[in-house]
């Protein structure tokens, strides 16, 4: 099968995607498909003539994901076109002559449903849920919104967009998250006034809307469900701080464990939670949903993530194989639901 897998682009999580991108390429490539990895946003220059064909490592210019953002104006500077065509040059091309793409693209312009709707629009397959429920998950406001009219338990918070005066105070502390954000870029946990001023700017600078809510002190977990079936629980206890950017993506700062030290029935309840999670926001194909537990034993859901990683730290390719599900299997089984959606 002729695959392009799609990473990088221009969000916060860029590195991320690439790593992501390379593990599922050499993935793929070792399930004996003709594979191609492209950055969605640079594309490729040269000849496309039997580029699925060629013997070319893809990943020789990816390099490792980095402890601090990435430098998203030094990507953009690349291409002076960049804001008239988000996709570089032969990207739409290549993905209309492959049997598929898969979605290696994490955070804004590749999970908000903007790319997936393109694809729709040209008739390509591709991996992952659909514009509309990729749309819904990536907005962390509308997520809390649906959770509230379904019942399903998550943090108390308010929605607070640039500007906008404040109504209702969430108790401290709290925790200040940009909108659309993800891997924990433009998240901060505020104890006072002072450190709350100082969350908001930050996640203002990521989004003109922010998420402000109730910081759970407790265990933090996290459920991948597969279509609408849930894998085992993981859990992740970062060695220092909350579970941010640093602690997701450096080797050893994170202690994740999978199946989770639960009880049968607690295990069974924070499933069955991502199931339904899985169902409301309409999502398709496969998915992660994270979780907080507080001291008492009462579980949180705090969000969905349509494209969860897939990188050597990532949590659902750890939860895949704690039922037998290899990495490479686990790149198959997603790929091949590209076709039966």
């Amino acid at each position: 099968m002729k695959v392009v897998v799609l990473a990088g682009g221009t969000s916060t999580e860029r590195d991320v995607s690439l790593s992501s991108g390379s593990m599922i390429y050499k993935a793929l490539k070792k399930n004996g498909h003709q594979v191609i990895l492209l950055d969605v946003y640079l594309g490729y220059e040269g000849s496309t003539e039997g580029i699925f064909e060629r013997e070319y490592d893809w990943t020789e210019n990816i390099g490792a994901i980095s402890e601090q953002n990435p430098d998203l104006e030094q990507i953009k500077a690349l291409r002076p076109d960049g804001a008239k065509n988000f996709f570089g040059p032969n990207v739409l091309r290549l993905c209309q002559e492959a049997d598929a793409v898969f979605m290696a693209l994490h955070g804004a312009n590749g999970e908000d449903g903007k790319i997936q709707a393109c694809f729709e629009l040209f008739g390509i397959p591709y991996t992952g849920t659909d514009f509309v429920s990729a749309a819904m998950a990536m907005d962390k406001g509308i997520t809390k919104d649906i959770f509230k009219a379904y019942d399903i338990p998550t943090p108390i918070g308010i929605r607070l967009k640039k500007g906008e005066k404040e109504t209702v105070q969430v108790p401290f502390p709290c925790i200040v998250k940009a909108c659309c954000g993800g891997s924990s870029v433009g998240v901060s946990v505020a104890h006072d006034a002072s450190e709350y001023e100082a969350a908001k700017e930050e996640a203002f600078r990521y989004d003109n809307e922010v998420v402000i809510e109730q910081f759970i002190v407790g265990r933090e977990f996290s459920v991948g469900v597969m279509d609408g079936k849930a894998l085992p629980v993981i859990e992740i206890a970062p060695k220092q701080g909350f579970y941010d950017y640093k602690n997701k993506y450096q080797a050893g700062s994170t202690v994740e464990t999978c199946p989770a030290a639960l009880s049968g029935e607690q295990s069974e309840r924070m499933q069955t939670i991502a199931e339904k999670v899985f169902c409301v926001l309409r999502l398709k194909n496969y998915a992660r949903m994270d979780f907080m537990m507080d001291t008492e034993g009462r579980m949180y859901c705090l969000e969905a993530n349509t494209l969860p990683g897939m990188t050597p730290t990532s949590l659902l390719p750890q939860e895949a194989a704690a039922v037998g599900i290899s990495f490479e299997q686990l790149c198959e089984k997603i790929l091949n639901k590209a076709f039966s959606e």
